[in-house]
């Protein structure tokens, strides 16, 4: 079985902000002002890149879309 690969401890900050666009860095740092936190770029082959945000208590997610607008209620399934 491999190891975990994931740790809670990790903060990906600025290496993940390179793969957004300005409109989505522009939403994530207001975001930000309100608690939110970048947590992980999904990079599906062939498909632009998914930026997901949490809130401060992870109960909340949401992705930047290319545009910069927030979705609330995307249809992704996330992994604990």
């Amino acid at each position: 079985m491999p190891a975990e690969r994931r740790h809670a401890n990790q903060h990906p900050g600025p290496v993940l902000e390179r793969s957004l666009n300005a409109e989505q860095l522009v939403t994530l740092h207001s975001l930000e002002s309100f608690g939110w936190e970048l947590k992980f770029v999904r990079m599906p082959l062939f498909q632009d890149s998914v930026p997901v945000v949490f809130d401060s208590s992870r109960q909340t997610f949401a992705i930047l879309k290319p545009d910069g607008t927030l979705e609330e209620q995307p249809d992704m399934v996330i992994r604990d």
